[in-house]
């Protein structure tokens, strides 16, 4: 395995400075795509020719002529962000066809800091899944260990950035997309605030939960991501109009770090998790926070009201792909059996599962019962986390209960494979940012990863504790075989 030679940073500022060409550094990049990914399936479709276009004009600027922060820097896509004219598919039979005649506010702010978009990654169906095995395009293979899941949804960008084959990478979290594959894979994985990242271009899963994020190996590269795609959108009416705080990974970090250590206990946490989580608070605590334990929500609450609010909202989003409006259309006599014929067709297993639970949740009957009493349990949520940061800047605590676990370990149980986001949905039901880091490898050198809670808009405090944390390493993090 081979991988492009730096971080976005130094590879912005090279080509900034004409010591590198933007057209030099794309080709490293898909080189190493082209060597690597019939291995991994990170992505299921590369731009080549799109992205020697944007590589091209950024070679051709006038010397006068200013660059972006992302200049000539490759960035890859989760393939359930609206690319002009590229395929997105959400990885699922029903948009296989699917070209979009715009592109996403993120991908248009991409294109503005002169990053390369080379091209989009695999994730579970509609982003509904723990592993990236639900993608009706085949799984992505974690390039820690080829029989070892990457993660999900976004499996396909956080093994793409793992492996070296870019710097940085899109993904999207609903309940734990970004940061569980991120600590599955050994990556910086960051959901913003909702609110925070536009959302035109998304295709929905879980409206009111979903947000755009990303993947770094570095955090450099990840406050340079982040800047990039934050702010107001008008065309987002979710999007919030206001200040986005600047990130710098290396400001100190001296506040008040609240360290969940009831969850260690928890069970199904793997003994290496807990202890990562510990030596991350003792390095904050070096680094000069203080540390003070706290109580958080116990998880199963969060991980029920999560799988009924996201599933009935699934239900209301995919009604659209009917054979009538978009996507595929299956032939059959008379409307209702090719409405069946159609759905059965283009949407896989999981989906349809989730379909059902949300149609239910959301029936006659059942909706006070299982929705509405779902939406008090968020509220509950929220309120409780604005308490715990009345007295604490950050919350510490796991990002995964496990090490990725092997291809086909959860496949037949989904209650298993739903508690994988066990510590991650919080965020996204409290609408807050979250941020997994790097905490070194276990026993059989997998990845395992921390995470990082604070208060709505103060991403920079997530990056400045991983700051603390990254400065406080004994050894650099290490990579996958030959991804250095």
């Amino acid at each position: 395995m081979s991988a492009i030679p730096s971080g976005a940073a130094a590879i912005a500022e090279a080509v900034r400075a004409g010591r590198r060409s933007a057209g030099e550094i794309l080709e490293e990049s898909l080189r190493s795509i082209d060597r690597n990914n019939k291995n991994l399936n990170a992505f299921l479709h590369v731009d080549s020719e799109g992205a020697h276009r944007q590589a091209a004009a950024l070679d051709a600027r006038e010397k006068n002529q200013a660059l972006g922060p992302l200049a000539g820097v490759p960035v890859a896509v989760k393939d359930n962000i609206a690319t002009a004219g590229v395929p997105t598919t959400a990885a699922s039979r029903m948009l296989e066809t699917y070209r979009p005649p715009y592109d996403a506010t993120v991908i248009e702010r991409l294109r503005d800091a002169g990053a390369v978009l080379v091209g989009k990654t695999n994730l579970d169906e509609f982003s509904m899944g723990s592993s990236t095995e639900n993608s009706a395009f085949g799984p992505t293979r974690n390039p820690w260990h080829p029989e070892r899941v990457p993660g999900g949804s976004s499996g396909g960008s956080a093994a793409a950035v793992a492996a070296g084959l870019v710097p940085l990478a899109l993904g999207s979290d609903t309940g734990g997309s970004i940061r569980q594959p991120a600590s599955f894979c050994g990556v910086y994985g960051l959901l913003p605030t909702y609110g925070r990242v536009s959302r035109y271009g998304l295709i929905a899963f879980a409206s009111s939960l979903d947000q755009i994020g990303g993947f770094s190996r570095d955090l450099d590269g990840l406050g340079l991501l982040y800047a990039a795609i934050a702010g107001h959108d008008p065309r987002d009416s979710t999007s919030a109009p206001r200040p986005v705080e600047p990130v710098d990974p290396e400001r100190p970090m001296t506040g008040r770090v609240g360290l969940a250590a009831s969850l260690l206990d928890w069970p199904g946490v793997e003994p290496r998790v807990a202890a990562a989580v510990r030596e991350a608070a003792e390095g904050l605590a070096a680094g000069g926070a203080t540390v003070v334990n706290i109580e958080l929500p116990e998880p199963s609450t969060g991980i029920a009201a999560y799988y009924v609010l996201a599933t009935a909202e699934a239900s209301s989003n995919l009604a659209r792909y009917d054979g009538v409006r978009y996507g595929l259309r299956v032939a059959a006599e008379g409307l209702e059996s090719m409405y069946r014929a159609t759905r059965s067709a283009g949407f896989g297993a999981e989906v349809q599962r989730r379909i059902l639970l949300g149609t239910y949740a959301l029936s006659a009957g059942y909706h006070d019962a299982y929705y509405g009493r779902a939406q008090r349990v968020r509220r509950w949520i929220r309120g409780r986390m604005d308490r715990v940061f009345d007295s604490v800047d950050l919350v510490l605590l796991p990002t995964a209960p496990t090490t990725a676990f092997r291809l086909g370990e959860k496949t037949a149980d989904p209650l298993a494979m739903y508690l994988a986001d066990a510590f991650t949905v919080t965020a996204n039901l409290a609408g807050i940012p979250a941020l997994n880091v790097p905490a070194g490898t276990d026993a059989e050198g997998l990845p395992v990863g921390v995470q990082l809670l604070a208060p709505a808009w103060r991403e920079d405090r997530l990056l400045s504790a991983a700051g603390v944390l990254d400065r406080g390493r004994t050894a650099p993090l290490a990579w996958p075989e030959g991804a250095r």
